[in-house]
């Protein structure tokens, strides 16, 4: 008799395990460096979804700029990390008609976390206004601080006398040198450059960022003055969200992604506790503006699905305002 029921528990558990095989599916997210918050998200994400019969290929990029580009078009990668800034600069080339596409096909999955713009300058200089005919580093060609750098500009209608593309690194050895005024880089506060590699001494601090045309399409933040050494006061300054954001599959993966989406929702509260400390500041319900949410996670979330699409012109305002401005 014993005998007997355990090979019915034997049959049993080969049964289930069949069955979990056969529902197991398998996923990529395209993230960014191996050392950056944004990778430590994705090796997050796999952890928990392991348990849930998900087997998420993590892999990291140079940045937001390939990431966009690799949900759109690289197999078995249907998610990726990206500042939400990054799709409308790509957007902004209307006669491109790939950066079009790529544009309408990437689709919102959930907003994630704040990355500060840190503009660390001359302590002469008063604020990001007062870069107009200044040499300014804006990180390397492509990089998601480039484009966010750029997009400032514009917005703004602030004119540099010069664009430095370069790397954070090459950036502040070239501002201690005084051969730039001011760099940019964008990442949440701290970073580890500044907190170890700027002096009170040196004469550099944040330039505060309250343009009125730059806060009405960025969400502001404000650096406090106990994160870096050489602050003696708090920063205001804008934030770029980093987002997840998926391709806008209308096949299987449309389900899959969803049932991503589910998981990760219920389980913030474990991701918070166990993962980076980033997803503290993950707040899956924030309106981000001019992101609409991808309706396959608006299903598996249970949430009504918005039938009236929005124009193209409404998609987003930060491309908007450049438009304008050609």
């Amino acid at each position: 008799m014993a005998r007997i029921l355990y090979r019915v528990q034997i049959l049993l558990f080969l049964s289930l395990s069949a069955v979990a095989s056969a529902h197991a599916v398998d996923m990529g997210i395209i993230t960014g460096g191996a050392k950056g918050t944004y990778y430590q998200f994705g090796l997050n994400l796999k952890t928990l979804v392991a348990e849930q019969g998900i087997n998420l290929t993590v892999t990291n990029s140079t940045g937001s700029v390939e990431n966009v580009y690799s949900v759109y078009n690289r197999p078995n990668t249907q998610l990726g990390i990206v500042q939400a800034d990054v799709l409308a600069f790509i957007s902004r080339a209307q006669n491109n008609p790939v950066l079009k596409q790529i544009a309408k096909k990437t689709k919102m999955v959930f907003p994630l976390y704040n990355e500060e713009v840190h503009l660390l300058g001359r302590s002469d200089i008063a604020s990001f206004d007062d870069l107009a005919g200044r040499r300014v580093a804006v990180g390397e060609a492509g990089s998601g601080t480039y484009l966010t750098a750029k997009l400032l500009f514009e917005i703004a209608e602030v004119s540099p006398a010069e664009m430095v593309e370069i790397g954070t690194d090459e950036a502040l050895a070239q501002l201690k040198k005084k051969q730039i005024d001011a760099m940019f880089y964008v990442a949440g506060y701290p970073v580890k450059l500044f907190k170890e590699n700027v002096a009170a001494q040196e004469g550099l601090t944040l330039l505060p960022i309250a343009n009125k045309s730059i806060t009405e399409f960025y969400p502001t933040a404000k650096i406090p003055r106990a994160t870096y050494a050489f602050l003696t006061e708090d920063v205001d300054t804008v934030a770029v969200k980093a987002v997840l954001v998926s391709y806008d599959f209308r096949s299987n993966h449309c389900d899959h992604v969803g049932r991503f989406a589910k998981i990760l929702s219920d389980n913030l509260s474990w991701l918070k506790k166990n993962g980076h400390p980033k997803w503290n500041a993950v707040d899956l319900e924030y309106n981000l503006k001019g992101w609409e949410q991808y309706d396959c996670v608006q299903r598996a979330l249970g949430k009504q699905k918005d039938l009236q699409r929005r124009k193209a012109s409404e998609v987003n305002p930060v491309l908007d305002a450049i438009r304008d401005m050609f």
